[in-house]
């Protein structure tokens, strides 16, 4: 394959994932608003904690792809910053080979970490959009339920 074959291959796949965050964040954010705008005329009843369990792990799933979102800039500016000192362009290491093999390994190590905690937190943000929809049904059978014996 070459670098332009890989280089292409790279930015569809860092597309595709950009697009996956984003449709779970927006996903997040119109299931809370959906949940609002449901109960804005309710009172506040025991069958209401399951969705708002649900509200929460939306929350919590949004949360999670913001940070997700911002440990991929932060490792997109860290691979700027490598290109920039492996290629003896960075102001603070110049051609200075040791500076630029110590700045390429620090970079190297913030970017391996960085990259196991964004995929935590995309793990994560997947996590709770299905528990808040468990939730939600959950939520709603309960509220079947009370129909129900209401009858």
């Amino acid at each position: 394959m070459s670098l332009e074959e890989s280089r292409q291959l790279h930015n569809q796949i860092r597309t595709s994932q950009d697009k996956y965050v984003y449709f779970l964040l927006a996903l997040a954010a119109s299931a809370i608003a959906f949940s609002v705008q449901i109960t804005k005329d309710s009172v506040f009843s025991y069958s209401l904690v399951p969705l708002g369990l649900a509200v929460l792990f939306w929350a919590l799933s949004f949360y999670c792809g913001c940070r997700n979102i911002q440990y991929v800039n932060s490792n997109l500016f860290a691979n700027f910053d490598l290109l920039k000192v492996e290629s003896g362009i960075h102001p603070e290491t110049g051609n200075n080979p040791s500076y630029i093999q110590a700045a390429s390994e620090g970079i190297r190590q913030a970017m391996e970490s960085n990259q196991k905690v964004l995929g935590s937190y995309a793990h994560w943000q997947f996590r709770f959009i299905i528990l808040g929809g468990v939730a939600f049904i959950i939520w709603h059978i309960v509220k079947m339920a009370i129909r129900t014996a209401s009858s």
